[in-house]
C-alpha cells in the first residue's frame, strides 16, 4: 500500500503569522483557505483568505494549531508544499516552496507547473 504524500507543511513562523491574524480580525475564523488562482505571467498565482468554515470538498491540514483548508482546485497543484512566513527590511509575506513548480516568473508573484 503506497502512502499518500502529506498535503502541505506550515513552519512555526507561518503558523504563529497565522494565528495572530486569525485573532486579530475581529470574529470568529475556522482558519484560512489556500487557492490557486489565474494571475501573472508564468500562469498561476497562491491566494489566501480567512474560512468561516469548512466547504464539502476541502482538504483541510491541521498543523501547530492552525487549520489550513485548501481549495479542491488547489489540491494537485499543492502537494507537498512548505506554507513559510518570511520578514525582513524591505518585505514580508507568505512564501510557498512547492516541489511541483517547474518555474516562476522574475518578480515571484507567479509560477506554473
Amino acid at each position: 500500500m503506497t502512502e499518500r504524500p502529506q498535503m502541505m507543511t506550515i513552519t512555526d513562523q507561518a503558523a504563529e503569522r497565522v494565528k495572530a491574524l486569525l485573532a486579530s480580525r475581529g470574529k470568529p475564523s475556522a482558519g484560512v483557505r489556500i487557492g490557486i488562482r489565474t494571475k501573472g505571467c508564468s500562469g498561476m498565482s497562491y491566494t489566501l483568505e480567512f474560512a468561516d468554515d469548512k466547504n464539502e470538498f476541502d482538504e483541510v491540514v491541521e498543523d501547530k494549531g492552525v487549520r489550513v483548508f485548501i481549495d479542491p482546485k488547489a489540491t494537485m497543484f499543492i502537494i507537498g508544499t512548505q506554507m513559510d512566513f518570511v520578514e525582513d527590511k524591505l518585505e514580508s509575506g507568505f512564501t510557498f516552496e512547492n516541489p511541483n513548480e517547474k518555474g516562476r516568473c522574475g518578480c515571484g508573484e507567479s509560477f506554473h507547473v
